[in-house]
């Protein structure tokens, strides 16, 4: 141990270098922070004499070797799949210069991988935090070395920068998908050996699908309960008991790579297949609206869509979520600004006739004297497995296309059996009445032929 006369001997800097680290542990201390990685072969991150504090459970630890170009976990909701990526980066930080950050949205990026509970600017020690410069996109560390921020709806934006590593988080959300991904791989040319993280919650898309397959992909896979005991109860009732044994618990608490179910509404190839990544030039375009029940777990589904002048149907937007009436009718027409939509397509059946005047009054509420909202009702006759059917069809017509993804309407799609549950979810019936109101179009624009007329004729 060195004493107080041995240190008072060093020069200046190297004492008020000292003092610096001695500063920064009691921050680290005072935060409740303890090493993240332990010394124990299987450790379950709980504390232990050593580690006095969350820290990582083994699935959670780098792999060893040189054998892997690409690190993918596939986990679960609340497996701790941030902090896993948020350690491991700002440990990359300390070897090599440039690291990229990649997240579904900019705002995804600077949020969660960034300034989140459990990103980069928590999870990094206080002697080595790095400095956030938003308008820059990067975080800059003590020893210089920089991480750039993109977003994967702009794939463009990786064109030309070269990278040691990468953190990509939720790919599975990607909008842009395959673009982004082929600019981020062209970019990862810096050092001897560039790296990946991958942190995401499964669907079965081709590109994970490829990783899977890839030898130098090593795959972790973790699912909710593995880190149960760190989650609030409430987390535990409203969303583990709720979607346990479920497809789409099966999907987001276990992790599993689910593929098409028999019986489902619209199978997931379908919906890959007919992937863009923007629409053409619009004919129209509708926000669907299926309002809340009275359930307390009931969604509020928003949609919109367009028909293409090339006459296919493209989603656009899903704003779906659980709302107040009010709120609900405020998201509504926002989303309507928003896409320039023609209409507001709703439903007032079954014990909703309250949400025209709702409509009303938030319309005028944002725009003011302007008569006559845009508003188209729907008064169902038929049950929703009936009125599902048709858009289905279109569907594997390739005449139903996504722009991007949009994840919960496709787990809603590809899980619902109407056979099995004929109560279909909210984000659906949004779609449905929209695109039925786009297919209303086409028959108002059907022309009875008289045979007589035909060509050759008599």
């Amino acid at each position: 141990m060195t004493s107080r006369a041995e240190i008072a001997a060093w020069p200046v800097k190297a004492q008020e270098d000292l003092l610096a680290r001695l500063e920064a542990a009691l921050q680290d201390k005072q935060r409740g922070k303890v090493p993240w990685l332990c010394d124990r072969p299987h450790c379950d991150g709980r504390p232990h004499p050593g580690r006095q504090g969350a820290h990582a459970r083994t699935v959670q630890r780098p792999p060893d070797g040189n054998t892997w170009d690409t690190w993918l976990l596939l986990a679960g909701r609340g497996f701790g799949k941030t902090r896993t990526g948020a350690e491991w980066v700002w440990r990359m930080a300390k070897k090599y210069e440039r690291g990229a950050l990649i997240g579904p949205t900019a705002a995804d990026t600077r949020d969660i991988l960034v300034e989140g509970e459990s990103g980069i600017l928590a999870c990094a020690p206080a002697r080595f935090r790095p400095l956030y410069e938003p308008s820059k996109r990067r975080v800059t560390y003590p020893n210089g070395a920089i991480q750039t921020l993109y977003s994967a709806d702009e794939p463009d934006r990786l064109r030309g920068p070269q990278h040691h590593y990468a953190w990509m988080d939720e790919l599975a959300a990607w909008r842009r998908l395959r673009a982004t991904w082929d600019m981020a791989q062209m970019g990862m040319r810096l050092g001897d050996h560039p790296r990946v993280c991958i942190t995401t919650t499964p669907r079965p898309l081709p590109v994970i699908k490829e990783l899977l397959k890839d030898p130098s992909t090593h795959v972790v896979r973790g699912s909710t309960y593995d880190n149960l005991h760190n989650l609030a109860p409430t987390f535990q009732r409203a969303v583990v008991a709720k979607y346990e044994g479920t497809m789409l618990g099966r999907q987001e608490l276990d992790a599993e790579v689910l593929d098409d179910m028999p019986g489902a509404l619209v199978a997931r190839t379908v919906i890959e297949a007919g992937r863009v990544d923007t629409a053409p030039p619009l004919e129209l375009i509708v926000v669907g609206m299926d309002p809340a029940g009275t359930g307390a777990g009931d969604e509020t589904g928003l949609v919109a869509a367009g028909r293409g002048t090339d006459g296919v149907d493209y989603v656009l937007r899903d704003a779906s979520r659980k709302m107040s009436p009010r709120d609900a009718a405020r998201r509504a027409w926002g989303l309507v600004d928003e896409v320039s939509a023609d209409a507001l397509v709703y439903e007032d059946n079954l014990g909703k006739q309250w949400v025209e005047q709702v409509l009303k009054d938030a319309w005028k509420e944002m725009h003011g004297s302007t008569p006559h909202p845009p508003l188209r009702r729907v008064t169902a006759t038929v049950g929703k497995k009936l009125r599902a059917q048709p858009v289905a069809m279109r569907y594997e017509q390739q005449r139903v296309r996504h722009v991007g993804v949009h994840g919960e309407l496709e787990d809603q799609l590809s899980t619902w059996i109407p056979e099995d549950n004929p109560q279909s979810p909210d984000r659906i019936d949004a779609m449905v009445h929209a695109v039925t109101h786009l297919m209303r179009r086409d028959r108002a624009r059907m022309v009875l032929a008289s045979p007589h007329t035909a060509t050759g004729g008599r």
